[in-house]
């Protein structure tokens, strides 16, 4: 699909499809990023639908407790607890997973909301040498959903359950796509984001970039996983929303920004829709089968179909090319750079 600026402009002037609902007695899901912007809203959704365990999966402990105390305040939700995680720091996702694993004997939901935008031309790089909007957006999340996809296929085995992990992305994946060259790289993943190969200026498109390797990384795993498994993996867009992702940005790109917000931006509650309508829905009566939502792209309670790059023989040999790329010997976890 080819997306144009009237259509953005249209889809964020479309109302909202109401939060869809679920029963998610006996079940455990955890949010990541749960404490601000739009994973907070939806994790405050889910504490409405009665989940055996809500782990709130913050980076600040601070932040992280205030959450808790107002989804607890809000809600009336006992069962929800707060686990610290860094996606900046590979052994954090790690020691996060392991505990995990340890403590609960099923994970039905699994969504992956935290993400960062670069608030400058030059390159941050996290302490394991990662640019650090790759790192948090790309590598930890895909690396966090490889480590707890086993516990989600044990769970769908013991349980006769349908666990899902739903990554973040954005409508900006269809204004992007990687070049031929660089993805014939042996080193791409390290080109594209660490501090041993990356030498030039952030443009851009490194947000959108990054979303679209969310894109790939999902449906990559989707047609990876055990036939009959009934682990679901999905990529939703919450659109253009209120959110702190943009909370840096300062000058002329402010006051851009702070137009665009008035004219178009949904709320951060609105845009939380998508994401737990990709991780309970579709509800009752509506068109979809639970299966189609299989490796999907989700926009405003729907499936929609990627950019067209994504769709094509080039963008499927790049999903493969990057999702070859996402081994823990190659991203380097085991190290400090």
């Amino acid at each position: 699909m080819r997306w144009t600026v009237r259509m953005l402009i249209k889809d964020q002037k479309t109302k909202v499809p109401p939060v869809v609902t679920t029963d998610l007695t006996g079940k455990t899901v955890v949010v990541i990023g749960a404490n601000t912007g739009i994973g907070f809203e939806a994790t405050k959704h889910f504490a409405r639908m009665n989940p055996r365990k809500l782990i709130l999966a913050c980076r600040n402990k601070e932040k992280g407790e205030a959450a808790l105390a107002e989804i607890n305040r809000e809600t009336g939700c006992k069962t929800a607890e707060l686990r610290l995680v860094d996606l900046s720091d590979f052994n954090s996702v790690r020691s996060f997973a392991r505990t995990f694993e340890e403590k609960h004997d099923r994970l039905d939901i699994l969504l992956e909301s935290a993400a960062v935008s670069p608030v400058s031309t030059k390159p941050e790089f996290t302490k394991n040498g990662w640019e650090l909007g790759f790192q948090v957006n790309d590598l930890s999340p895909a690396y966090l959903a490889l480590l707890l996809v086993p516990r989600m296929l044990d769970t769908a085995k013991r349980y006769n359950t349908i666990p899902r992990i739903t990554l973040v992305t954005s409508e900006l994946h269809y204004w992007t796509e990687f070049k031929t060259e660089w993805l014939e790289s042996p080193d791409a993943l390290r080109k594209f984001g660490h501090k041993d190969m990356l030498k030039e200026k952030l443009k851009m498109d490194r947000y959108p970039q990054t979303k679209l390797i969310d894109l790939f990384f999902a449906r990559a795993l989707s047609d990876r996983l055990p036939k009959g498994s009934n682990v679901i993996v999905n990529c939703a867009t919450p659109g253009y929303c209120y959110s702190a992702l943009d909370r840096n940005i300062a000058g002329f790109q402010k006051v851009i920004i702070a137009g665009l917000r008035k004219a178009l931006a949904r709320s951060t509650e609105e845009g939380s829709r998508q994401f737990v309508w990709a991780a309970v829905g579709p509800a009752p009566g509506e068109k979809y089968r639970v299966e189609e939502l299989q490796g999907a792209y989700i926009s405003l309670h729907s499936v929609r179909e990627p950019s067209d790059y994504v769709i094509s023989d080039q963008g499927r040999w790049a999903q493969n090319k990057l999702f070859a790329s996402f081994h823990i010997k190659d991203l380097r976890v085991h190290g400090e750079n």
